[in-house]
Parts: structure tokens; sequence; C-alpha cells
């Protein structure tokens, strides 16, 4: 299984590449491309398939594009902070984190671009006598 972009994508889309840049973006590349492949599977697509489509393959590396290039600008010295507040005297810091823990992450607007994101609808019966959730997944029990 092949990436879905290339360092010469990421060069053409985003922005030219520093050396140490371009090592951490082959090591990305594949990462990105399996984790948007689990994230298909888990709603019973294959993103494979659906890449043979050059329209969606478009799509498909524009995504891993950013997604890789988020992770590039994403501070390996210390956590990422996206707002921060300090004050003096009484000494006081607040701060957001960019994505706590660090790691590499997938927006949800990013998997409601590939169609990965599935609406769920329905309702729960409160005394537990059937979930119609399951029971509107399935194509069987529609009336």
């Amino acid at each position: 299984m092949a990436d879905f972009a290339t360092l010469n994508d990421l060069t053409n889309l985003w922005r030219e590449l520093t050396p140490e840049e371009q090592y951490r973006a082959m090591a990305l590349l594949p990462v990105v491309s399996d984790s948007l492949r689990v994230e298909a599977q888990k709603v019973s697509k294959d993103l494979d398939s659906m890449a043979l489509t050059p329209s969606y393959a478009n799509v498909l590396k524009s995504v891993t594009v950013d997604i890789v290039a988020r992770t590039l600008l994403t501070s390996t010295e210390r956590e990422p902070a996206t707002q921060m507040t300090e004050s003096a005297l009484g000494y006081s810091q607040t701060s957001t984190f960019l994505v706590p823990g660090g790691g590499l992450f997938i927006k949800n607007n990013e998997l409601q671009r590939l169609g990965l994101r599935r609406q769920r609808y329905g309702t729960l019966d409160q005394f537990g006598v059937t979930d119609t959730l399951i029971a509107l997944e399935e194509p069987e029990n529609y009336a």
C-alpha cells in the first residue's frame, strides 16, 4: 500500500522543507496514511479503493499534507501552547495546549472531507427495552 502523499506533494502544496523536516516527513507520511486507513476501517470504508477516483485521491492527498504539515509545525522541544496568559506579583499562568500529551491528531473536519464521519440518528428507550440506534443502522430494520 502506497502513501497517500509524497515529499514532492508536501513541497508543492505547503512549502519547501528543511533537511530535518524532510527526514521527519518521510517517517510521518506512512504513519498518517495508515492512521487514515484505520479511521476508514472504523466506518467500513476502504481508502485505497476509494483513492482510485482521481478527485478523491486529490482530496486524500490534501488531507494527508495538512496533517503532516500540522505535525511538522508542532514543537518538539516543549508542549505547543495555542494560548498563554501570565500575570505578575501574585504570579498566575494559564495555557491552552494544542494537543495535550502531544502526538499525531486528525481533526474531525478532515475526516468529514474524506466522508469518514458517520452521522447517527435515532432515540434510546429510557427503560432499556430497545436500542433504536442499533435498529436504525441495520438496513433490514427499515420500514
